[in-house]
């Protein structure tokens, strides 16, 4: 497990200020996923492992205040969304976002009953005037 920090922003203007966030990747290169995530002000726990991500959250459900699963790295968005399942009662109080490729339409779910469901990439350069 890796902890990611970064520093290029002045506290006050993080929006995850202080927040543990687990993110779950078999890649090696995040794509700027991890990178990102702590710009916000988030403190990353990065896990190459499914299982070890979800047995690190579920054994400190206090401990985090959001869970990242990259679904393409851990055989798609179905594998993500078992993984979820495997939460069981961490799920219910933990935001969890599923990334994928697969990903046709966004979902924002009002609570943690579902997760949140982003497509990949998350990150890139706009095209002809569109973020």
């Amino acid at each position: 497990m890796q902890r990611v920090r970064y520093f290029g922003q002045e506290s006050a203007a993080l929006v995850g200020f202080g927040i543990r966030v687990m993110l779950v990747t078999k890649q090696h290169d995040t794509g700027g996923i991890a990178r990102r995530l702590a710009g916000l002000g988030g403190v990353i726990e990065l896990s190459h492992d499914l299982f070890e991500g979800l047995s690190t959250v579920i054994g400190d459900p206090a401990g985090y205040g959001l869970m990242v699963l990259d679904c393409d790295s851990i055989g798609g968005i179905q594998a993500g969304m078992q993984a979820f399942y495997r939460l069981g009662e961490t799920a219910r109080r933990l935001p969890v976002i599923l990334v994928s490729t697969e990903c046709a339409t966004q979902t924002f779910p009002e609570g943690h009953s579902a997760p949140t469901l982003l497509r990949a990439p998350l990150f890139g350069s706009c095209v002809a005037g569109r973020p």
